[in-house]
């Protein structure tokens, strides 16, 4: 058992800490619920940055908030470390690696995972982002691959350690592609000046005729144009189909010579075990759930964020899967918690578009509101802006904040230390990350 209180009040399970489980955990807060709260890290992760953990521009510590300070200071609220590993609703417990825990409402705000499409050859050799420790592996492999670089007389070799290739132009990949490409620029030439870092490249490989392609024509347009003008090179309507660790092979049989692969071409839903596959779609591994985020079938079980899939005419795949979903969702439900206990009709989710943007380096972003589209340097300070009042703690705030304005003024990017030395070993696969 985890050693959770008996309580008069309703249990209510979220399995993840992530934005929609924080969300709904603190909108619960003195609603006469027990909440406990699953979650493998005991930290929140702010992802929409972690490119920049990767990239050296900020250290792990500034996205990252301590779970159980958010908590801290509500009353019948506990969190537990744990890995779920099955949920048994019919028995209404989950069974994780710590212990079973009984729930009254089950709350599943698992997020998603990297997509490889069941392409094991991809998974085995590629870096994904999805999580902390997988962006300062990339980082401590992108500098290992300079320093090794230095060493070899290959030409070939150290053409394929400089040599970077991301799948996938959608936020996360075009965001890295700027930094990666604002690296090549400012830093890299000052750190290694007995490489030639002019032969330094950086490829971004997207099936899609456009980057950005869940945002505007006009935003997609300005984005490759800035990637372009950085030396980034984009190839569109090109599918990678394999990566031995050497070699990339696309279906129009394009290859690229590279040591660093990184994957962005896709996410799927985290979802547990111990669900039917009725409840499943077919389309990013989400769970079916109505419109009070109810799981299809179930009266007391709930899906919110990326792991829920929520199919209207309007949205057959599905809410996108970011952060604003899960969030509203998560408030939401905790209304319709109280509301069932109050023998009240649900109120039904409907999503409140507040836009989407992406930043492509320096001065340089694109934004799109629901019916105001913009790009350059304006663009670039409402990204920062939003995103700096997104992240959670003051302390975190401020050390972004000062981390930007340093990294602006003085050009440059302090935290490309090899902390955490990574070299995948053979047959090694990437290790899944899961946030559950």
């Amino acid at each position: 058992m985890m050693n959770i209180p008996t309580s008069s009040f309703p249990r209510v399970v979220i399995i993840g800490g992530g934005f929609g489980g924080l969300s709904l955990a603190k909108k619960l807060k003195n609603k006469g619920f027990q909440v406990v709260l699953l979650d493998q890290h005991n930290y929140h992760t702010f992802q929409p940055l972690l490119y920049q953990v990767a990239t050296g521009g900020l250290e792990a510590g500034s996205i990252a908030y301590p779970i159980r300070k958010v908590v801290q200071n509500y009353d019948e609220i506990y969190f537990r470390l744990a890995h779920v590993n099955k949920i048994d609703t019919d028995g209404k417990k989950v069974i994780a690696d710590i212990g079973i825990i009984f729930y009254d409402y089950l709350v599943i705000a698992t997020g998603s995972k990297t997509n490889f499409f069941g392409n094991t050859s991809i998974q085995k050799n590629s870096m994904a982002m999805k999580t902390i420790p997988q962006s300062l592996n990339i980082r401590s492999l992108v500098l290992e691959n300079f320093e090794e670089a230095l060493l070899t007389n290959d030409m070939e070799e150290k053409l394929a350690l400089m040599n970077f290739v991301i799948v996938g132009a959608g936020p996360t990949g075009v965001e890295l592609a700027g930094a990666l490409a604002e690296m090549k620029k400012a830093v890299l030439p000052k750190d290694y000046p007995d490489l030639d870092i002019r032969k330094m490249e950086i490829n971004v490989i997207q099936g899609s005729n456009q980057v950005l392609d869940a945002m505007s024509d006009k935003s997609s347009e300005r984005a490759e144009h800035f990637l372009k003008k950085l030396g980034v090179s984009i190839w569109k309507n090109e599918q990678v189909t394999d990566y031995d660790g050497n070699v990339v092979i696309t279906k129009n049989g394009t290859t690229f010579r590279t040591a660093t692969v990184i994957w962005t071409a896709g996410v799927k839903g985290a979802a547990i075990d111990g669900f039917k596959d009725e409840v499943m779609l077919s389309r990013g591994n989400r769970m079916k759930v109505n419109e009070y985020n109810q799981v299809v079938g179930f009266d007391n079980v709930f899906a919110i964020g990326d792991v829920a899939g929520m199919v209207s005419e309007k949205l057959p795949g599905g809410h996108p899967m970011m952060a604003q979903p899960a969030i509203q969702q998560g408030r939401l439900l905790a209304q319709n918690l109280v509301r069932l206990q109050q023998n009240k009709p649900l109120k039904p989710f409907i999503y409140r578009d507040k836009g989407s943007m992406a930043t492509i380096g320096r001065n340089k972003a694109v934004v799109d509101l629901p019916k105001w589209h913009f790009s350059g340097i304006f663009a670039w300070f409402v990204w920062m802006f939003v995103h700096l009042m997104s992240l959670i703690g003051f302390k975190n705030k401020i050390v972004v904040l000062w981390n930007w304005v340093y990294n602006y003024v003085i050009f440059d990017r302090e935290g490309r230390l090899i902390i955490r030395p990574y070299k995948r070993k053979n047959n090694e696969s990437f290790p899944d990350d899961t946030d559950l």
